[in-house]
């Protein structure tokens, strides 16, 4: 194994073990919120369903049971936005 064969593993690391770590369900907002379905792009859901685990991991954009929080009374206003799943 050369150095930069070690380099580039340790860089990996480094980049890829902060994101397992901080894997899970996305953080209450403090600000009047509600969950909004339907709208997440792919991997940037809040928190997990039926189909995946943790915040982030969203298969699909525009999932029906995946969500985001906004501010409360927002999501009605975005087309294809629920405040409940869709199955």
């Amino acid at each position: 194994m050369n150095i930069s064969s070690v380099l580039a593993a340790a860089i990996a690391a480094a980049v890829v073990l902060p994101s397992i770590a901080s894997a899970g369900p996305a953080a209450v907002p403090t600000y009047n919120n509600e969950k909004c379905y339907g709208i997440a792009a792919k991997a940037a859901n809040d928190c997990g369903t039926a189909t995946h685990s943790c915040a982030g991991t969203a298969t699909k954009a525009k999932d029906p049971a995946s969500w985001v929080y906004l501010p409360k009374g927002t999501c009605e206003k975005i087309a294809g936005g629920s405040t409940s799943a869709k199955t």
